[in-house]
């Protein structure tokens, strides 16, 4: 059970756009207002979903980042690399507002972005966080 090369494209974007708000300490409105100029060749169907994950991530961050504060044990979450802040946020953010996703797909997601953008030591920690918090949001 894979994604399709468009959703993980879109998830891709959004870790991006995620990325730029935060280290460029940019709203979302600049993000959007500078992101797509940059001449990314996407389809329709990455950017639309792209854009849904992100205005799902902003403007659920408080709770997103109440989660991951919650579930990282001895990491704040300033002090986390910011490919890996932000690529968890985009996660929790499909968990939340995604739910016809499989927690599952959505972390295997996460991790084969992670293998292309962050170090090789995240790996397992982005597993581990993620998966805590999937079994924390499924209902009991």
């Amino acid at each position: 059970m894979s994604a399709t090369p468009k959703r993980r494209k879109g998830r891709e974007l959004a870790m991006q756009m995620l990325f730029q708000a935060d280290v460029g300490k940019q709203s979302p409105d600049q993000v959007r207002a500078t992101f797509w100029k940059a001449g990314e060749d996407t389809s329709d169907d990455a950017r639309g979903f792209a854009e849904d994950l992100f205005r799902v991530a902003t403007e659920r961050q408080a709770e997103i980042d109440e989660l991951l504060t919650r579930h990282s044990q001895h990491w704040r979450l300033e002090r986390m690399p910011a490919v890996d802040r932000n690529l968890l946020r985009m996660s929790v953010a499909e968990m939340l507002g995604f739910r016809s996703t499989p927690f599952p797909i959505v972390i295997n997601e996460a991790l084969e972005i992670a293998r292309r953008y962050s170090a090789a030591e995240s790996i397992n920690f982005l597993n581990g966080m993620l998966d805590s918090i999937a079994r924390a949001l499924l209902p009991s």
